[in-house]
């Protein structure tokens, strides 16, 4: 639990978990109504009741700010255990369902920080060490099972590009069509696209 100085006493006091989702609900209101650009520390701190020290002390800036609060709208990892169903499929169907499952509003929240993030070196190392590294840590190790087990090759040119189709699928749907990817587009589109893709072999030189 780290310390940080209450404003109204200038005391040490102790950042609770409860303090931290206060402060992190504050950060992604302020996302959803001024966007990441025009977010500030300052307004972060007002809006959450607490001093920038607090923050600065805590996440030394806006960018790991911002992505420890999107990272905290996802489902605690203890509740959100690995996939692993015995079959290539059956893994990717199960995160299919799990893409699925998160709110639109996070989809849209998701598409236009990755939008900003294209020119913001910093955010966008923290969003991939924080964000993308973790779902596709699920994806490799579903992938290297299917390997383990035969069911795919080693050689499988697919495998470098599943995780920018799997996750990226989602966000494109709703821009392109207007609507969410669900868990029938999801799976639909691991069936046609995805299994194909790393169910073929690389030619051989």
């Amino acid at each position: 639990m780290s310390a940080h100085l209450d404003p109204a006493s200038g005391r040490r006091s102790r950042l609770t978990p409860e303090r931290e989702g206060e402060i992190y609900a504050a950060v992604v209101q302020l996302l959803r109504e001024v966007g990441y650009e025009a977010l500030s520390m300052q307004e972060v701190a007002a809006r959450a009741k607490c001093s920038t020290a607090t923050l600065y002390r805590k996440w030394q800036g806006k960018p790991a700010l911002v992505v420890a609060a999107l990272r905290h709208q996802q489902p605690p990892r203890d509740a959100d255990p690995d996939i692993d169903t015995g079959s290539l499929r059956g893994d990717l169907h199960a995160l299919a369902d799990r893409l699925a499952s998160i709110a639109p509003t996070e989809h849209e929240l998701m598409a236009a920080m990755a939008h900003v993030a294209l020119g913001q070196p910093e955010l966008a190392r923290i969003m991939r060490e924080q964000l993308a590294d973790p779902a596709g840590g699920v994806l490799d190790r579903a992938l290297q099972r299917a390997t383990d087990r035969g069911e795919i090759s080693s050689r499988t040119p697919g495998h470098a590009f599943s995780h920018h189709l799997m996750f990226a699928v989602a966000l494109a749907r709703p821009m392109m069509e207007g609507c969410q990817a669900d868990e029938e587009y999801l799976k639909s589109f691991v069936d046609a696209v995805l299994l194909p893709a790393l169910e073929h072999p690389a030619p051989l030189p």
